[in-house]
């Protein structure tokens, strides 16, 4: 009985064997019951799988541009389909700014319930109020711990392999326009292996579209 009911102790086994005819005491029947190991407690991946619709994260990374300044760039991505709802740029992320590009990236009640981001300094007690405001339980990450947070980090690793590294950002406004044009190729054409090989906005197999300024195509049928 103990073999084939893994979650059986032996109060309901003894129960069990009464009904048998077998008048056993429960210690008897505890002395008898074989060693078993206690079970795993929950991993972070478990916990990022089993809430993958109600999850997002954030992540600010930088872009150095022709004229050797910095930018920020800064996403917000939803785990289930693994679309960026909200993207921006800036010189300059303060809390104040990170706050206004949540509430841009989730309105009419459309945020998540949980989110998951590292220790920036630019997410400051406005960022957690703005949170509360939403509804959004935070989920923070441990220092220096990437992998903590890595559906997040592996679309900033994309972003730069297939656009970032491949292109001379100008500005501002050039490299809001260029996180645009790949978002938007990224949505609607880029396979994704988590997503059976689809995109993030399910398409059919179709014939070649250049996308990004050409760096990049999406593919079409023939007729």
């Amino acid at each position: 009985m103990a073999s084939d009911n893994s979650t059986w102790g032996a109060p309901r086994i003894r129960a069990e064997l009464h009904l048998l005819g077998h008048d056993l005491a429960e210690s008897t029947v505890a002395r008898y019951m074989p060693e078993r190991r206690k079970p795993p407690s929950q991993r972070w991946r478990t916990f990022l799988n089993n809430h993958a619709g109600c999850l997002a994260s954030i992540d600010i990374f930088t872009v150095p541009t022709a004229t050797f300044s910095v930018l920020y760039g800064f996403v917000v991505l939803c785990h289930h389909r693994r679309r960026v709802v909200h993207c921006n740029v800036t010189r300059h992320p303060t809390a104040a700014w990170v706050s206004q590009q949540l509430r841009e990236a989730f309105p009419f009640a459309q945020a998540p319930r949980y989110l998951i981001r590292d220790r920036d300094g630019a997410y400051g007690d406005e960022v957690r109020q703005c949170l509360r405001d939403l509804g959004i339980q935070e989920v923070l990450t441990a220092p220096r711990s990437p992998w903590q947070n890595p559906y997040v980090e592996r679309q900033v690793g994309t972003l730069r392999r297939e656009l970032l590294d491949r292109v001379i950002v100008l500005g501002e406004r050039h490299l809001f326009r260029l996180l645009r044009s790949y978002l938007d190729y990224y949505h609607r054409a880029r396979c994704h292996q988590s997503l059976d090989g689809n995109a993030p906005e399910s398409r059919d197999v179709e014939g070649p579209e250049p996308m990004v300024g050409g760096l990049h195509h999406r593919y079409r049928r023939a007729a």
